[in-house]
């Protein structure tokens, strides 16, 4: 976030306390404020993109798509947060101003976190107790994504136990120094930062008193923190450490600490019958994007240079989506409120997202996507951690009863698209019949040749999307060996799931081995030489390959409201 305060913010954009709708307003009008348009650099690789699979004989466009940007759309209006929420704002601010004293280089990142969390409070309420609104009759939607979107198996909350934080760690730690970043959610953090600083090294990828640590640290106590300790802890701490990253972890670790206390409270409302939580919540189009970027702002923190830059906004706010589409049905069991696929939107607006998600791993699985941009493999890795930690429902929640056809797919002809102006002007995504390569390079030959041996059942589909993603990366230079042995184990045995008798207990088991792959071979992931190539070609596999499992986990099916193990 940037370093500047208050002083150049825009005259209407108000500070200090707001009511839940003024906040949101405020949110908004303060981010695009602060958003930079699209760069040139950034232009010059998309139009590289066009050209080169233009060159492969691309047919003209048969279908653009819309999505107008989420932030100047109008916020719904809240209900004012009641006596407990407005003491947790208290709280809230009180630690937020000994951050700003301590390091006024994050002002603006307290006056976002103190904006977000007083939306939060009264979209949970509003949500509580606001009367339901008339339904507006659903109009069936007969585009070309609508007519894709999967009908999801029923489930329960017992179906879920999986989805914890604190699930299985990965068996190799990403770092030596202390035993919590021996975690999924640490490691995938820290491999995505090593893989956008392997060129620029700007010491994000061996500083480790910084950034994470802290807010690990931070999360060890928040549920005994006051201002006094808060206050020990910077002085005592960080004083001697200090970057503006590491004031930002502890502006995150507020707002985590804060949200995660809303959800509760709330939910024990539900759960002790005080209140009755819909299976809706009122988080719109623009809130939901607003929320996320507090989370995102942090946790794939840019240089300064970049961080306000379009692009960088766009990638971040589409790594939530596809979280969140995979943790769709488990978050309608549970009432997670910032869950997009929840919120009062269309389900047309729903497959437009979910496309988006698609297109942009598609865009960073080109060599010409990463040089613009230091935060360039964020989507890649993201779409490839959940694929590998057994955390995530991208395989259990994805697994079709049978394979839908992969003629005229609107899926798999999504042009690739960094989806830029996501959240200000609006982005166009363009269907047309994908490129292919007429014949695979050395080493993606070697990875067909071993599925056409070992499971020709799935070898015409799996050798067909290597030529498509050889047309989008180019010739593929890889781990031959330890791409197939994550291949067989995760796509491939989706495949084979789809193509067998429906059985939730082997989309289950193919979950589960996918968790137990991703701990045998995730450090391989880090190699220098070929881990950025791997992590490529798993990207498209897992996110954009036919029959699109990331696609198959967007749906949900509504259920009572129950409580678990949220995962803010």
């Amino acid at each position: 976030m940037p370093q500047a305060v208050t002083s150049d913010l825009p005259s209407d954009v108000p500070t200090g306390r707001h009511q839940p709708t003024e906040a949101g307003d405020a949110l908004a009008r303060l981010l695009v404020h602060r958003i930079k348009g699209i760069t040139e650099r950034h232009r010059r690789a998309q139009d590289s993109v066009r050209r080169r699979l233009d060159a492969l004989g691309t047919a003209p466009a048969t279908t653009t798509l819309r999505l107008e940007g989420a932030l100047p759309l109008a916020g719904p209006a809240y209900l004012a947060p009641d006596e407990e929420g407005q003491a947790r704002l208290r709280a809230l601010d009180a630690g937020l101003r000994v951050i700003e004293a301590a390091f006024p280089q994050v002002g603006t990142d307290a006056e976002i976190c103190r904006l977000t969390c007083a939306m939060l409070e009264g979209a949970w309420r509003s949500r509580a107790l606001a009367p339901p609104r008339e339904e507006k009759p659903a109009t069936a939607c007969t585009c070309a994504l609508c007519r894709r979107l999967p009908v999801p198996p029923a489930r329960t909350l017992d179906d879920y136990g999986w989805r914890q934080s604190a699930g299985r760690p990965l068996a190799v730690k990403t770092w030596p120094y202390r035993r919590e970043l021996d975690s999924v959610l640490t490691g995938g953090w820290s491999w995505t930062r090593q893989m956008n600083d392997l060129e620029h090294d700007l010491g994000h990828r061996h500083r480790f008193e910084d950034d994470i640590l802290v807010f690990h640290e931070y999360k060890r106590v928040v549920d005994t923190i006051d201002t006094t300790r808060l206050t020990q802890l910077i002085e005592g701490r960080l004083a001697e450490n200090f970057s503006t990253n590491t004031a930002r972890a502890l502006v995150a670790g507020l707002f985590a600490a804060h949200k995660r206390s809303v959800d509760e409270y709330w939910l024990r409302q539900h759960g002790s019958g005080s209140v009755t939580l819909p299976q809706t919540n009122p988080l719109s189009h623009g809130t939901y994007s607003a929320l996320q970027m507090m989370d995102c702002l942090f946790w794939h923190v840019a240089p300064d240079a970049e961080l306000w830059q379009e692009e960088n906004l766009a990638s971040l706010l589409l790594c939530r989506v596809i979280d969140d589409m995979a943790d769709v049905r488990a978050d309608a069991l549970t009432g997670e409120i910032s869950n997009f696929w929840l919120a009062d939107l269309p389900a047309h607006t729903k497959a437009l997202y979910a496309a988006c998600a698609i297109a942009i791993v598609k865009y960073g699985c080109t060599p010409e996507a990463h040089e613009p941009m230091w935060n360039t493999w964020l989507m890649t890795t993201t779409i490839v951690w959940m694929g590998l930690t057994g955390r995530h429902a991208l395989w259990f929640d994805g697994i079709t009863e049978d394979l839908p056809p992969a003629e005229g797919c609107p899926l798999c002809d999504l042009q690739p698209n960094p989806c830029t102006g996501i959240l200000t002007g609006g982005t166009t995504l363009t269907v047309a019949p994908r490129a292919s390569v007429r014949a695979l390079s050395d080493r993606a030959a070697e990875l067909s040749a071993r599925c056409k041996d070992q499971h020709p059942r799935a070898w015409p589909l799996f050798d067909a999307e290597l030529h498509a993603f050889e047309a989008v990366h180019g010739p593929w230079s890889g781990d031959v060996d330890n791409a197939w042995e994550i291949l067989r184990r995760t796509y491939v045995a989706g495949v084979e799931a789809s193509l067998a008798e429906p059985s939730p207990e082997r989309a289950r088991g193919v979950q589960v081995d996918a968790g137990l792959v991703g701990s045998e071979r995730f450090h391989v992931l880090h190699d220098p030489r070929t881990g950025r190539e791997d992590i490529a070609l798993l990207a498209y596999m897992f996110a954009c390959a036919h029959p699109h499992f990331l696609w198959n986990a967007t749906g949900y099916r509504p259920g009572d409201v129950a409580g678990d193990w949220l995962d803010g």
